[in-house]
C-alpha cells in the first residue's frame, strides 16, 4: 500500500530550527515530544580553540540549524511541534508526508558520531607530501572524504550527501606533523 508508514521501526527525522538555538530548542523538544520520540539530539564535533594562550577542546554544531528525532509516528511529532515555543519544522513535510533520513545518511551519522553522545571525536593525522594520513579518530580510513583542511582551526571539511543535498560539513582534525 502506498503511503503506509511502518510504525514498528523508529526512523530518524530532521527538524529544522533557528541556527544558534539548536540546544535550547532540543531541550524544548525533549519536553514536548517525550513519549513520541526514542531519541532527540543535535550532533556536534570536537575541535580545539585557543583561549588565553591555552588550547581547549570545544564542541561545535555538526549540522547547524537542525535537531534530529528518532520517531515511529512522524505525523504526531509534526502536530506536536506546533506547541513548541520556537521555530521548528519537520523536514520533508508537505503537510501529509514526512521524509526520514535515507539509509546512507543515517549510516554516515552512525559511522562518524559516538552512538551515545552523538559527537564526532577529534581526529589526528599527519601530512606526507601532498597526502593526509589520519592516524586515529573517525576520519581514519576515510581520508578520501576530506575536501579541505584548515590547519589553523584544526578542522577538515567534508562534502556529504545529507538532508537531500550535498552539504559541506566540518569535523575536528589536528595535524600533528608534516613530513
Amino acid at each position: 500500500m502506498v503511503g503506509v508508514i511502518d510504525v514498528s521501526v523508529a526512523k530518524l527525522y530532521a527538524v529544522q530550527v533557528r541556527s544558534g538555538a539548536e540546544e535550547r530548542t532540543r531541550k524544548l523538544l525533549v519536553r514536548a515530544l517525550e513519549n513520541l520520540v526514542d531519541d532527540c539530539f543535535t550532533p556536534s564535533y570536537e575541535t580545539k580553540r585557543a583561549a588565553k594562550g591555552q588550547w581547549r577542546t570545544v564542541r561545535m554544531q555538526l549540522l547547524p540549524g537542525y535537531v534530529f528525532v528518532q520517531a515511529r509516528e512522524p505525523e504526531k511529532v509534526a502536530a506536536r511541534l506546533a506547541e513548541v515555543p520556537a521555530f521548528t519544522r519537520l523536514l520533508g513535510s508537505n503537510g501529509e508526508y514526512f521524509m526520514p533520513l535515507s539509509a546512507d545518511e543515517e549510516a554516515w551519522l552512525n559511522a562518524y558520531t559516538d552512538i551515545d553522545t552523538h559527537v564526532v571525536e577529534m581526529s589526528e593525522g599527519v601530512i606526507e607530501g601532498d597526502r593526509v594520513m589520519v592516524m586515529r579518530g573517525p576520519l581514519k580510513g576515510r581520508e578520501f572524504e576530506i575536501r579541505r583542511i584548515d590547519r589553523h582551526k584544526r578542522e577538515a571539511e567534508l562534502e556529504v550527501p545529507m538532508l537531500g543535498r550535498v552539504k559541506r560539513i566540518r569535523v575536528g582534525l589536528e595535524i600533528v606533523a608534516k613530513r
